[in-house]
């Protein structure tokens, strides 16, 4: 049976571990303790999506889906916590900055999926993309909830508008991609790898959007959406993939697939795996989407749905896929190898 998912791109600790800060004041506190409440029922429903996935299978390839773009449709909450909110009529020329950036970064995912990968929206059939912005007040958090996206604002000093990291975007679509293909749990190494998947393709996604080559990129998570007193207290980003152990991570995480202990947050457990793929990106050099970043895509989609997958196996099938994706070119193999070791795979 799968466990609770929970696939916020904060996660849980993270938020209990700045709730419980004497720094910060009163207020700062009590969002996120509202944030952590929230995120708990958010969970219950990811949880029921991914069992109802498990349950009905991929969807089939739609003929319609080859026509064009995924429809993309935003909703404005307006700091209430109904959802999905009120449509936004025309969010690509709305006046609210946030939905127009939301509408923006969404085409541009599915783009990438589309132009990279040659997938059809989340689901590969055409799905169309659900969005929620304004979700509650200083809402500390951005989340896949198994069939949207919803969006909070921040409390304006820790965080600001999750909207604002094209990677937290990146990242969070994509726990609907594996819902859809590995439909992996949440929990022990697959929980880790689910994260890992996520972060890999935010990291992806950021460098493709701005033209960046592996030696160029910070490979840093949710850094654009960091606020002052975060920044002051020496956070810089969530997760660094270059360096996940690091001090400037408000998460950081292992670096070793030995460290990995059964019922760890999945979004420490994904340090090893984040650190392999970062490994083999900089091996092969390049463009991350390119080489490496094919290998991890077609391992989700080739392998199936595998709820329990480990990440012992996880690489020995990115080592299999290297190899038939780049038969000519063994130096991708190679990188891939390179990177499963360097955590001790």
């Amino acid at each position: 049976m799968s466990h609770v998912c929970r696939c916020h791109i904060v996660p849980a600790s993270a938020l209990r571990r700045l709730a419980e800060d004497p720094d910060l004041s009163t207020e700062l506190r009590s969002a996120l303790e509202d944030t952590l409440r929230v995120d708990a029922e958010v969970r219950l429903l990811r949880q029921q999506a991914n069992r109802l996935a498990q349950v009905a299978g991929p969807p089939r390839a739609l003929a319609e889906a080859a026509a064009g773009p995924p429809e993309v449709v935003v909703f404005d909450c307006g700091h209430g916590r109904s959802l999905p909110g009120s449509p936004i009529s025309d969010p690509a020329t709305s006046s609210d900055q946030t939905a127009k950036d939301v509408f923006a970064e969404t085409t541009k995912v599915a783009e990438f999926y589309s132009s990279v990968f040659g997938r059809a929206s989340i689901d590969n059939a055409g799905m169309a993309l659900l969005s929620s912005v304004h979700y509650g007040v200083a809402y500390n958090n951005a989340a896949w909830t198994g069939s949207q996206m919803l969006y909070g604002d921040g409390d304006g000093r820790l965080f600001i508008d999750f909207s604002k990291g094209n990677d937290v975007m990146g990242h969070e679509l994509t726990h609907g991609v594996t819902q859809y293909t590995l439909q992996l749990d949440y929990s022990d190494d697959a929980g880790g790898l689910n994260e890992s998947l996520s972060d890999c393709v935010g990291s992806m996604f950021r460098q493709w959007q701005a033209g960046q080559t592996v030696a160029q990129a910070d490979w840093l998570i949710g850094a654009d959406i960091m606020g002052s007193q975060a920044k002051q207290k020496g956070f810089t980003c969530l997760r660094d993939m270059a360096d996940p152990g690091a001090a400037h991570c408000l998460a950081a995480q292992p670096t070793q697939y030995s460290e990995v202990k059964p019922g760890m947050d999945p979004h420490f457990s994904s340090g090893p795996p984040n650190l392999a793929f970062y490994t083999a990106c900089m091996a092969a050099g390049g463009s991350s989407w390119e080489t490496i970043g094919k290998v991890w895509y077609d391992v989700m989609m080739t392998a199936g749905p595998h709820p329990h997958l480990r990440m012992p196996e996880f690489a020995q099938l990115t080592r299999a896929s290297a190899s038939k994706l780049f038969a000519t070119q063994a130096s991708v193999a190679t990188a891939v190898d390179t990177g499963w070791k360097k955590i001790g795979l």
